[in-house]
C-alpha cells in the first residue's frame, strides 16, 4: 500500500463533518507513515469559565487525532478503532491562538495501538501531553450494531 498524504488528510477532514471535530474546528493538516497532525483554534468556544483553553477540549483534540491516526493502520472494511483509555497532563494555559496536536505511534499491535499526542502552541511550547490507547476490533455488520 502506498502512502498518499493528501488523500489521508482529505479523508480525515471529510469524515469529521457534522461531528465534534467540526464543532471544535479541528482540521487535519499533516500526515506521515507514523504520525498525524491536527490543529484547533483557541477562542471562547473552547474556553473554561476563567477564559483559558478547557482541558476537555484539549483531550477531545488528542483523542480525535490519535483515533484517526489508528485508522491509518487498519483495513476499514474489516476493522474498527475504539479509544479505551486516555490520559492528559495539562502543562501550560492558553487563552487564544492555535494549538497543534501531533499523534505519534508508540506501539502498534494487532489489537492495541498506543499513541503519544503532544499539543503545542504557535511557539512550539508544550500545552498538553497525552497518551491514548486504542483497541482494534473486527467491524460488526450493520444488523449487529
Amino acid at each position: 500500500m502506498t502512502f498518499d498524504k493528501e488523500k489521508i488528510l482529505e479523508y480525515c477532514n471529510q469524515v469529521s463533518k457534522n461531528t465534534l471535530m467540526q464543532t471544535l474546528n479541528i482540521t487535519y493538516i499533516d500526515a506521515g507513515e507514523d504520525y498525524l497532525v491536527a490543529t484547533m483554534p483557541v477562542n471562547p468556544s473552547v474556553h473554561q469559565p476563567m477564559g483559558l483553553l478547557h482541558g476537555g477540549a484539549s483531550v477531545a483534540l488528542a483523542e480525535s487525532v490519535g483515533s484517526a491516526a489508528s485508522m491509518l493502520y487498519v483495513n476499514h472494511e474489516h476493522s474498527e478503532v475504539r479509544g479505551i483509555e486516555i490520559s492528559a497532563n495539562h502543562l501550560k494555559s492558553k487563552r487564544d491562538g492555535m494549538v497543534t496536536a501531533t499523534a505519534r505511534i508508540v506501539h502498534k499491535g494487532r489489537s492495541i495501538h498506543l499513541w503519544e499526542i503532544r499539543i503545542v502552541d504557535e511557539r512550539d511550547s508544550l500545552i498538553s501531553l497525552c497518551k491514548l490507547t486504542n483497541m482494534v476490533l473486527p467491524r460488526r455488520k450493520s444488523e449487529d450494531k
